[in-house]
């Protein structure tokens, strides 16, 4: 069985599970998922990310997110339900909140687990891509195996993910 482990910062949409479960073929797969909220203090690179996107009315709309133990429950739901969605399409799942430190919990969990790759599945942040700072690019140079990053598929768009 391929072992991947699935880095998000957001619910998976129905989208987001049909291709990472399609990336191997008809191979069985098994999912970590790791979700980390991202929290207030990345609101300034959101916002020029948004203006960047030329969503503008989203940047002057960006407020606090809850930071803490206030973002800990909505980052369960997010993860309970991602988890449950890539059960239901066949794959073997399991996660957890990440709350500090996400790149040592990322090596930690390629080792402990064995995995076979790394799925960074997440929206745009081009500030951190161009700095390098995105998780892909660290993530490259903790864990030994391929990393792939790709992009998430918003609800409301009607495209599929594209890798990054």
């Amino acid at each position: 069985m391929f072992t991947s482990v699935l880095m998000i910062e957001k619910p998976l949409t129905p989208a987001d599970v049909d291709f990472v479960t399609t990336l191997h073929g008809d191979d069985p797969v098994s999912f970590v998922v790791l979700m980390q909220p991202r929290g207030s203090k990345d609101r300034l690179l959101r916002a020029i990310d948004d203006i960047a996107l030329g969503e503008l009315e989203q940047a002057a709309q960006e407020g606090e997110e809850p930071a803490g133990k206030e973002a800990l429950e909505p980052a369960e739901r997010a993860l309970n339900h991602s988890v449950a969605a890539l059960r239901a399409a066949g794959s073997e799942a399991r996660g957890q909140v990440v709350q500090r430190q996400p790149l040592e919990v990322l090596r930690g969990v390629v080792e402990e687990t064995r995995a076979d790759e790394v799925i960074v599945l997440t929206a745009p942040h081009f500030v951190e891509e161009f700095f390098h700072r995105d998780w892909a690019s660290q993530a490259r140079h903790k864990v030994g195996v391929p990393v792939l990053k790709l992009f998430s598929h918003a609800e409301d768009e009607d495209q599929t993910p594209t890798a990054g």
